[in-house]
């Protein structure tokens, strides 16, 4: 799932923060409605008016309440998110271990909602929410699972659905791999350069091409997160 083999990371995450900086000048100073909402704004698409008492007053002497955060902000470690990784790995039928350790993994970028979003209106195909999953992905998964009504739209702003998603993507592709492997890998291993390179990809792991440059690198580093995604998962 991960956008880093396509460039440079942190310098593109650098030049998206200071456009999305700039946004809130602009916003702030009585820029056009269009401009992107400040992070701190709630996360619908819906009118200013929608959150209006019924018969409230227009004009200046209305006064607007504070409105709280809703969307997820600041400082991002997987070890936080213990407990979904727990519930949804069971309710999955998957390593929990392996789910945080893909967390991990897939933290190599801000996973700020309004970052994300506004990577996304220059690059279409980027992935969203803390497992960093493809809309393709995400839709194939839900279809009969708990979330299956929700969007992938949504995965930015709530880090729960995002954790479950990636769990029962997991399970899919646990359920493609075969009985037998032709392969010096195990199936956690398998499973992670699944969710990584795709199904296609875990299937010729698994009966033995070689794993690739880039494929290793994500192995390499799942090895590196392995001790301590055991640990937080206790």
């Amino acid at each position: 799932m991960s956008e880093e083999q396509q460039g440079p990371r942190w310098g593109r995450w650098l030049v998206v923060g200071v456009l999305v900086a700039a946004g809130w000048g602009i916003v702030r100073g009585g820029g056009h409605p269009t401009d992107p909402v400040p992070s701190g704004a709630p996360s619908t698409s819906a009118s200013a008016d929608a959150g209006r008492a019924p018969g409230a007053a227009d004009g200046p002497s209305a006064s607007a309440a504070p409105t709280k955060p809703s969307k997820p902000s600041g400082p991002y470690d997987p070890a936080d998110y213990a407990a979904p990784v727990r519930r949804f790995a069971a309710e999955a039928g998957v390593n929990p271990q392996l789910l945080m350790a893909i967390l991990y993994n897939e933290s190599y970028k801000p996973h700020d909602p309004e970052l994300e979003r506004a990577w996304q209106r220059g690059k279409p195909d980027a992935s969203f929410g803390i497992a960093n999953m493809h809309r393709a992905a995400f839709d194939d998964t839900k279809p009969g699972r708990p979330f299956a009504s929700r969007q992938w739209e949504e995965l930015p702003d709530d880090r729960g659905l995002a954790v479950q998603a990636a769990a029962w993507h997991l399970h899919d592709l646990a359920a493609q791999l075969p009985a037998r492997v032709s392969a010096p890998l195990n199936h956690d291993e398998l499973l992670a350069l699944g969710y990584n390179a795709g199904a296609g990809n875990m299937l010729a792991f698994a009966r033995g091409v070689k794993v690739g440059a880039q494929a290793q690198s994500y192995l390499d580093r799942l090895h590196d997160n392995w001790a301590k995604s055991g640990t937080a998962v206790q």
